[in-house]
């Protein structure tokens, strides 16, 4: 999570802006009040039609502020002019320099000193004084407007410069401050949900890993209990049978216990197979070969319901060594993957198992004609508790993806369209990182179709 970059000195400006206009219009407030109710009857008309212009000035700065815009904000200058001017025929129909519209001199001085660089309120400052003279010029019949008058003014105005420079480049340092600690309270908050989301993420995954293991406890526990239960009778059943075999029968008799003692025997082999993979995993790496310990998930993925009309192809790469593995966590991988495959696919499709060796990895690709994993799906396929199937637990990939990267390897959905999905194991030892590749265009494969039980 990321924090957007601000514009600190657009953000000054616009604030600048806010109170520019509250302050013109208190002003021209403050103006129509003076004018209208403090019983001055000299030039009112004249007073209200340049508050009137002020005011249309005002409306159209208020309108700009609005849209988070700074009024005519690349002509300063024109601005301290025209205000120079404004303040000017304000004094000069009222009272000269004796006028209450004189203090706007330093309302607008003080709203230069917060918008504007040094330059531009010293040049406002002149322009300022210039009006003063002026209105002093204009003015100078009346009684108090001589030139201990302008020389006074012109201590203020420079005095109100200055300190209104002074005052806004404190609270411009303060807000910039101020702006820099929210920008890292900002980053600092987004880092923190940031580790609280990928804490929460692992306690999940952990959660999972451990949901599935438990389950696969349990399920080993049931299949040793029936392995138990089933193989005490059956093993009864197969001693009566070989002490009727021993007896003299006739030849259609002897042929029908000889098939009796093969399925007890077919009985005995899936059972031991259940008890096999049911057992924990062992994490013990030994040499392994690849395409028996495949052979090893296809005998137990054999019994699984879906498999029934579906035709099961392997394609072995031949020349592969053994490697240095961890055999059951292997096979749970793959097994997971082939049952997978069948869930996706529909009676008379084809599943095709791929072992090739690229770039120092044995690769098991493990594809299907099913419908595919649309594009949205794909990333949070490895995610725990996440499945695209109506009755999927959303753990069994996520564990793959788990003892993969326990063992050293990785898995990938390496390809999915609306006709062929394929996922690829990644497997490797010091072994396999010395040898060139083996494609499966360069070498000779072996194709086996694997039949229902």
């Amino acid at each position: 999570m990321s924090v957007e970059p601000r514009d600190d000195s657009l953000h000054w400006d616009l604030a600048a802006e806010t109170i520019t206009v509250r302050i013109r219009w208190f002003g021209l407030a403050a103006g129509c009040v003076l004018v209208n109710f403090i019983g001055r009857d000299t030039n009112q008309l004249v007073l209200n039609g340049i508050l009137a212009f002020g005011a249309l000035f005002a409306v159209f700065d208020t309108w700009w502020s609005y849209q988070g815009k700074v009024f005519l904000g690349r002509w300063p200058l024109f601005i301290s002019m025209m205000e120079a001017i404004y303040i000017g025929l304000l004094c000069s129909y009222d009272h000269g320099l004796e006028s209450p519209f004189r203090f706007y001199y330093f309302m607008s001085l003080l709203v230069c000193a917060f918008r504007y660089p040094p330059s531009v309120i010293y040049a406002t400052l002149g322009l300022h004084g210039l009006s003063c003279v002026f209105v002093m010029i204009a003015a100078s019949e009346r009684p108090g407007n001589d030139h201990v008058s302008l020389a006074l003014m012109l201590v203020l105005l420079g005095w109100v410069t200055v300190a209104s420079k002074a005052l806004a480049s404190l609270v411009q340092g303060a807000s910039r401050r101020l702006a820099h600690l929210n920008s890292e309270l900002q980053e600092n908050q987004a880092l923190l949900e940031q580790r609280i989301a990928e804490r929460t993420q692992a306690l999940q995954e952990s959660q999972a890993f451990l949901v599935q293991q438990e389950k696969h406890a349990a399920f080993g526990l049931l299949a040793a209990g029936i392995a138990h239960e089933v193989g005490n009778p059956l093993a009864a059943i197969s001693s009566l049978v070989q002490m009727l075999s021993r007896r003299d029968q006739d030849k259609y008799t002897q042929e029908r216990l000889q098939m009796v003692d093969e399925q007890l025997r077919r009985i005995h082999r899936t059972l031991q197979e259940l008890v096999d993979f049911s057992r924990p995993a062992s994490h013990e790496k030994k040499k392994c070969d690849i395409h028996e310990i495949i052979d090893a998930a296809l005998n137990i993925a054999k019994y699984y319901k879906r498999k029934k009309g579906k035709r099961i192809v392997t394609r072995y790469a031949t020349g592969l060594p053994p490697l240095y593995l961890a055999r059951d966590q292997v096979v749970q991988v793959l097994l997971n993957l082939i049952l997978n495959a069948m869930d996706a696919t529909e009676e008379g499709q084809m599943i095709e198992i791929k072992t090739s060796l690229e770039s120092g990895w044995l690769k098991v690709a493990v594809s299907d004609d099913g419908v595919g994993i649309p594009a949205e799906k794909q990333e949070s396929l490895f995610q725990a508790y996440y499945t695209t199937k109506k009755t999927g637990t959303g753990l069994g990939l996520f564990v793959c993806r788990h003892i993969m990267e326990d063992i050293g390897g990785k898995i990938e959905l390496t390809h999915s369209d609306e006709s062929r999905t394929t996922f690829t194991i990644y497997l490797t030892d010091d072994t396999i990182r010395e040898l060139d590749d083996l494609h499966p265009a360069e070498t000779q494969t072996e194709t086996k179709e694997i039949n229902a039980t």
